[in-house]
């Protein structure tokens, strides 16, 4: 039976990564590249900080299938966790589309992401694939792993800043299926959104295979369900 306190912190979280991460695109006009980054890297930071203990606190649908894949959970609490995910994410849009100057939120199209227009769709996947593998990697790392450091989110944010300072302007260093839908779901712009769906899970599920059977020790993979 699913755990409505599990999908309600999923919500959140989603939520606040939206919120703050496009907001941070709106009022910034897009321009400013370490506002946005730390935007982003700080609310799943706080938020895992915060939540994670909760419900794992990965806000994120492409890293929840990365946890099925290696039997970390059900297919229901995968499907439940991806469904409150993007509730939490369209309600982020939203609250963005209802609080925020319409002019500023339009100008930047709500903060959906887009590829840059010398970026082709299978670059915008390769990139998004690239990025999603080290985020996996870093929730296996400190947050699955017994061996690793107990950092809370630390490595987790810092992770996501990371990727958008090294592809925000060439593919938005999304990261996230969520992080599309909810913005795109409001303005009904899916340019592009395949993108920000295969290159997430692609990513996710390589790395949360490699790590968990390379890297787990046999006592840490027979935790898994």
């Amino acid at each position: 039976m699913l755990d409505y306190r599990k999908l309600v912190a999923e919500a959140i979280g989603a939520f606040a990564l939206i919120f703050m991460g496009a907001g941070a695109i709106i009022v910034t006009g897009g321009a400013n590249l370490v506002a946005i980054a730390l935007a982003y890297g700080l609310a799943m930071a706080l938020l895992v900080s915060m939540l994670g203990h909760i419900s794992g606190g990965m806000f994120n649908p492409a890293l929840t299938i990365g946890l099925w894949v290696t039997r970390r959970l059900t297919t229901m609490d995968t499907i439940g966790y991806i469904v409150a995910q993007l509730v939490g994410a369209s309600l982020a849009a939203l609250a963005l589309v209802a609080l925020f100057p319409e002019v500023e939120r339009q100008a930047q199209n709500l903060g959906t992401p887009m590829l840059n227009p010398g970026i082709t769709f299978a670059q915008g996947v390769g990139i998004e694939i690239v990025l999603t593998v080290f985020l996996m990697l870093a929730v296996f790392g400190t947050a699955l792993d017994a061996r690793g450091p107990k950092l809370g989110g630390l490595v987790i944010g810092l992770v996501l800043t990371m990727g958008f300072f090294a592809a925000g302007p060439l593919t938005g260093g999304a990261m996230n299926p969520a992080r599309a839908f909810g913005p795109a779901l409001l303005t009904w712009t899916w340019d592009d959104q395949l993108v920000y769906w295969i290159g997430p899970i692609v990513g996710a599920v390589l790395a949360a295979l490699l790590y968990h059977y390379v890297f787990m020790n046999d006592e840490e993979m027979a935790t898994a369900t």
